[in-house]
């Protein structure tokens, strides 16, 4: 049976190409709109700092009304005195003062290298109630097998209405060569602009790891 073939208009008919002029948005730097179910929100990566026996890093700039949520990410955390806790305090007024009133909740699942110790529990030692101490994120032994992990989101920091929310999720590896896995949330319990977080050991420094910080667009 004889089929007929309808002829693309501007294909070149002996490579079958259609050229570029023919097509709008001919390009992914050129593409002006998408489809509907096309998500567009997406991470990007605004500024990562690299510890070398630090005593904490900070993150004074580019957290702003840009970005509704602002994630980090902590890769190999790991401290240079053994047993010590990895602790984040806000700032809004650009990083010269870090005490913001936080309130706090925090549990974890745990399970010894050795299968002995095991378990699930609420962890009092780790949340805050109204404090301006700095909040806990995990803990870690300097050994080299012994680091932490993790994810911390922090919601619409800009905002001069509302508290400013965080989620953290955390693995670490203490002194005690365990995998913990921290569960951790709260607020700055402000309606300033938080503007600069900063991240330190609750005693020495941080020996080596890497902290990224992206936007999430909405």
């Amino acid at each position: 049976m004889a089929q007929s073939i309808t002829r693309l208009s501007g294909v070149n008919s002996l490579s079958g190409i259609i050229p570029a002029g023919n097509i709008a948005n001919s390009t992914l730097d050129n593409i002006t709109t998408l489809p509907a179910a096309v998500p567009t929100g997406k991470l990007k990566l605004l500024s990562t700092a690299t510890a070398s026996a630090s005593s904490s890093i900070e993150f004074t700039s580019g957290i702003d009304s840009t970005y509704d949520v602002y994630q980090f990410e902590f890769i190999n955390i790991h401290p240079a005195t053994n047993d010590v806790a990895f602790t984040f305090q806000g700032s809004t007024d650009g990083g010269s003062n870090y005490g913001v009133n936080i309130t706090s909740t925090a549990f974890r699942a745990r399970h010894s290298e050795n299968d002995v110790e095991t378990g699930l529990d609420y962890q009092t030692s780790w949340d805050l109630a109204q404090s301006t101490s700095f909040q806990l994120m995990g803990q870690s032994g300097n050994d080299n097998d012994q680091n932490i992990v993790s994810t911390l989101q922090i919601f619409n920091p800009s905002s001069t209405t509302y508290v400013k929310h965080w989620i953290i999720t955390t693995n670490y590896t203490d002194h005690g060569d365990g995998s913990y896995n921290g569960f951790f949330a709260g607020y700055f319990n402000t309606t300033s602009a938080i503007n600069a977080l900063q991240f330190k050991f609750n005693s020495g420094n941080i020996d080596a790891g890497t902290i990224k910080m992206y936007g999430i667009s909405s």
